[in-house]
């Protein structure tokens, strides 16, 4: 075990030891020799694997997303690294019409081991078209696994398991926690073991136990709502945190598990409010749980707009510590309180 600070390195390190295990790994995308991807998700892999496994593509999503499914076609697990989550829309036929429905329209014949990395998230100035999170966008489609870790511990299993799945799968690391030193970080340094294991899809993470309430978050939000909660706790409200982990599959025992156990729930998503994932979960907990809850299940998300570059503005939008911590209270209520 040591201490790791970071997605990127996590992520890193996972394919790393998964390329010296399987011979049929291969990693396509922008930059990801030299540099090991701009947000670092492949740093460490070209001096060792060389041109021939790490391939640098020319900045065109549609045609290395395409490579993608050919190598995964004829036995290769591609691992490609998608710069930003906002360039999807370049490869969206190759993704959509191909990578998430070619396992199933061949009957199982041609299973589509791809894994897709992608950098998300907003917190930094980069601005409507380098900000946004989308992760809605693919769980809405069958086909694809949707990861998003939010520890490096999570970032490495997850990751390892994406690799051994004959599906694809993305992974979604939010910028703001990969660690990597020309970007503010807003995680925590950890123990990681430093030999191969997996964490399991499908499998939420109750990061921190409460009674008075459920706070349901992905990604970043997942900190910011353990330091919302921090200060719910000095007021004498305990909220209970869950890390989605993936969104597809979704945890639903767990999720309305917390919800029968608090009676109330709130849900934190830096994706878009409307139709996104935020409106899911909300269905599905009070499906399970709906006699079990105390107040109507609240939501807070970005607002329908695109992610500003003025820094006030982008604060306002993006769900921040405080405005979870205020929200979350609202929602206990002022007899709860007193």
């Amino acid at each position: 075990m040591r201490k790791l600070k970071g997605l990127a390195f996590a992520i890193a390190e996972a394919i790393d030891q998964e390329m010296a295990h399987n011979e049929r790994l291969v990693v396509l995308g922008e930059d990801v020799t030299y540099w090991g991807a701009v947000f670092g998700f492949t740093m460490g892999l070209f001096p060792k694997y060389g041109r021939e496994r790490v391939v640098d593509t020319p900045i065109t999503e549609q045609t290395f997303m395409g490579m993608a499914v050919g190598a995964a076609s004829v036995g290769l697990h591609p691992v490609v690294s998608l710069m930003f989550v906002d360039f999807c829309g370049a490869g969206f036929d190759q993704m959509f019409n191909h990578m998430a429905k070619n396992y199933y329209m061949s009957g199982g014949q041609l299973p589509m081991p791809v894994t897709v990395i992608t950098a998300i998230g907003g917190g930094y100035g980069d601005a409507a078209q380098h900000s946004q999170v989308l992760y809605s966008l693919f769980a809405h489609l069958p086909g694809f696994k949707i990861v998003v870790p939010a520890t490096a511990y999570d970032a490495k299993g997850l990751t390892m398991r994406a690799l051994a799945d004959p599906n694809p799968v993305i992974i979604f690391g939010h910028k703001l926690l990969t660690g990597l030193p020309f970007l503010p970080f807003e995680g925590e340094e950890e123990e990681v073991p430093e030999e191969r294991y997996t964490v399991e899809l499908g499998q939420a993470a109750v990061r921190r136990q409460g009674q008075d309430l459920t706070i349901v978050a992905a990604g970043l939000m997942v900190p910011r709502s353990l330091k919302a909660a921090e200060r719910l706790a000095q007021e004498g409200i305990s909220a209970e945190v869950i890390d989605l982990r993936t969104l597809v599959p979704l945890d639903e025992a767990t999720l309305v598990a917390s919800a029968r156990k608090t009676g109330r729930v709130l849900i934190v998503d830096e994706d878009y409010m409307s139709y996104g994932l935020s409106g899911e979960v909300a269905f599905r907990i009070q499906a399970g749980a709906l006699r079990s809850l105390k107040a109507p299940i609240q939501r807070l998300a970005v607002p329908d707009v695109p992610i500003p570059f003025s820094e006030p503005l982008e604060r306002a939008v993006i769900p921040s510590v405080e405005r979870i911590y205020e929200a979350a209270r609202s929602l206990v209520g002022a007899q709860a309180l007193a």
